[in-house]
């Protein structure tokens, strides 16, 4: 049973910054791309950023110069750093991936469990 698990959410003043962890486990044979979505009270799931085997980046334009999403491919791990927060950054974070189970051929996306990120003062 593949399973990604965040980790790293929590309280934050607006101005300030986190980072999120996500930690792929399981019968893994290879991870395409991996990255962050989140979900505000009310709101429709929304792409975060996003970011490909090799390396290459996508980013909401909401989040673009404060977000950077970043992985360890050898670890099977994605990050979010983020910085200058702002109040309307505040969601649930979920970690997403495609990923390619052993034994098996083509890739499933897999979802985390989702972190709580909530900007106040």
């Amino acid at each position: 049973q593949v399973q990604l698990v965040e980790s790293g959410g929590g309280l934050v003043q607006p101005g300030g910054s986190l980072r999120l962890s996500c930690a792929a486990a399981g019968p893994i044979s290879n991870i395409n791309a991996m990255g962050w979505y989140r979900q505000a009270p009310g709101k429709e799931r929304e792409l975060v950023a996003t970011v490909t085997s090799p390396g290459s980046t996508n980013y909401a334009d909401s989040v673009k110069g404060r977000f950077t999403v970043s992985r360890d491919n050898a670890k099977n791990m994605v990050y979010l750093q983020m910085n200058s927060l702002k109040p309307e950054d505040t969601a649930v974070y979920y970690c997403n991936a495609a990923v390619r189970v052993l034994g098996t051929f083509g890739y499933r996306e897999r979802w985390g469990q989702g972190t709580l990120v909530t900007v106040s003062s």
